[in-house]
């Protein structure tokens, strides 16, 4: 954390405010807001900006990074299989500074904080600590349905969680379950037993495509959702990552349980999964949808932005409902919904909260007129309006500008030959 900010004549939901920052939280919002003359603040004027908050990243695989652009126009376990090829090659320093170049490409698009799923957890978080973002981060269990591999998978959750009591506030540890077609249902039952003993989430793939529905229905005589509810596993801690391929049946079980969906759209149709994601009937059963951009590897970005524009658009289109995902449903699933899922008091500007904070310049033609901030923001802008990113009362970018970027770009480029030599 920072010293106080205090951002001057901002706009906030269509009115001109000021907001106060101090000790990691929005201290104050309101029309004015003075500071005495020998208080520490630095000044931000507003002017010619607008204030949201900070996007949440809800399913992604951040040292994907170094998979950008890798075996392209594969199908999906073609593709899944030559990334494992790979990833059996990385090594802790490609994670590090791969793992520093997505917090650069979302601190640039506006995201301050992101579930993460992925290996050598601790590396990836002491990357993320340095650059200031809020996150959660998967120990993962992927154990190819082979016992042999249970007893080394639970020892190194159980060393996880011994050192994410180091982590602070803002990292936290999540159990991942990569699958129920890739992790045996001992696994799945012993990793989601762990996290309810240790109030922990559960991060999960699931119903990602039709194949995988069809392969549980002719291995298990059921969907995915009902598998894993006939496991006893299911509840307010699981966060399902796509849950694209949904029967009635399936969204009653969600809804019944408690579980958070998340709609990865731009990964979804890169590789060719699907594209009619069930965000009305979710939403009408009272289930929290979040909203993700999946890896580097699969979505080519980490641009929440641009998801959020594809996905109202694509629910448009399907449906042939102009009305489809309006607007500040669109906003929640991109920032407040993930936060809640997570269990971080963030997500919205309310005094209070926690101060992660994106100022938007206005004054460019993608906002002229600004008859509609929101609508501006998701359909006519793109991601170089975001001007300052504040995650936990601190700057991580001011004007664009991020501290130690160019030394992130250069190791990357440094060390990723060693993944394809």
């Amino acid at each position: 954390m920072e010293g106080k900010i205090l951002i001057k004549g901002i706009l906030l939901n269509d009115s001109k405010k000021d907001i106060l920052i101090e000790n990691g939280k929005i201290a104050r919002v309101a029309d004015k807001v003075e500071v005495a003359q020998e208080e520490q603040c630095k000044v931000i004027d507003g002017t010619g900006k607008a204030a949201i908050p900070g996007f949440v990243n809800m399913h992604t695989h951040s040292p994907m990074t170094l998979m950008r652009g890798y075996n392209e126009d594969a199908k999906l376990m073609d593709w899944l299989h030559s990334i494992w090829a790979v990833e059996a090659r990385l090594d802790k320093e490609q994670i590090y500074w791969a793992t520093k170049l997505a917090c650069v490409e979302m601190i640039k698009t506006g995201t301050t904080c992101f579930n993460d799923m992925y290996w050598m957890v601790n590396t990836s978080v002491g990357a993320v600590k340095e650059m200031g973002l809020r996150s959660a981060h998967t120990q993962m269990i992927l154990d190819s349905k082979d016992p042999s591999k249970a007893d080394n998978l639970k020892k190194q959750m159980i060393t996880a969680l011994e050192k994410s009591a180091e982590w602070g506030d803002m990292n936290r540890l999540t159990v991942g379950i990569h699958a129920p077609y890739s992790v045996s249902d001992a696994m799945i039952k012993w990793g989601c037993d762990f996290a309810r003993d240790h109030g922990l989430k559960v991060h999960i793939h699931m119903s990602e495509t039709e194949q995988e529905n069809l392969d549980s229905m002719a291995q298990n005589g059921c969907s995915p959702f009902r598998h894993l509810e006939r496991l006893g596993v299911l509840g307010p801690n699981m966060i399902a990552a796509h849950s694209l391929w949904l029967s009635d049946e399936d969204m009653d079980i969600m809804a019944a349980n408690g579980v958070t969906p998340v709609h990865n759209i731009n990964s979804n149709l890169k590789l060719a999964s699907g594209y009619r994601f069930l965000y009305n009937e979710l939403r009408d059963r009272g289930v929290s949808v979040c909203l993700g951009t999946d890896g580097c590897g699969s979505s080519n970005n980490l641009d929440m932005r641009e998801a959020m524009k594809t996905a109202a658009l694509l629910q448009k289109a399907w449906r042939s409902d102009p009305t489809a995902m309006p607007l500040n449903e669109l906003m929640a699933m991109a920032t407040v919904n993930g936060a809640r899922a997570l269990g971080f008091d963030a997500g919205m500007i309310e005094e209070g909260r926690a101060a992660d904070v994106v100022i938007i310049d206005i004054d460019n033609y993608a906002f002229t007129p600004n008859l509609n901030f929101l609508s501006n923001l998701i359909f006519s802008a793109n991601s170089s309006c975001v001007e300052s990113v504040i995650c936990n009362g601190r700057l991580v970018m001011e004007h664009h500008e991020i501290a130690g970027e160019r030394e992130i770009l250069e190791n990357v480029r440094r060390v990723y030959g060693r993944l394809y030599s």
